[in-house]
């Protein structure tokens, strides 16, 4: 418990004034055009928000994004973790079996063969 506190103030802390100061930097009103191509038609909507909105907005998207991207492509190793596990927990109960069968007089050690 003392390894999460120790992380919320060496690094969370700095990062929310960072975010702080940024915010409070950066309060002006900018005005958002949602139409690509023909800003003066007024078809799309237009919004009027202030600056950070806009910034942190977007990275969050872009943190959304990047993240799911990264969880799709690591899919097959997670499939591949998920079978192995399987296999593992098969070969420990047909080795469990294995020792079961074995005579309790044996020590597990196979005898020389004298020919």
């Amino acid at each position: 418990m003392a390894m999460r506190a120790l992380f919320r103030i060496l690094v969370i802390a700095p990062f929310a004034l960072l975010l702080l100061a940024f915010s409070l930097a950066n309060r002006q009103s900018i005005t958002v055009f949602t139409e690509p191509f023909n800003v003066a038609d007024g078809a799309w909507p237009t919004f009027n928000l202030p600056l950070y909105l806009v910034v942190l907005g977007a990275m969050m998207i872009g943190v959304i994004i990047g993240g799911s991207s990264t969880w799709l492509r690591q899919g097959r190793h997670r499939k591949a973790a998920r079978e192995a596990s399987r296999k593992s927990a098969a070969l420990i109960a047909e080795n469990e079996a294995l020792r079961s069968q074995t005579t309790p007089a044996s020590s597990g050690v196979p005898a020389s063969r004298n020919a």
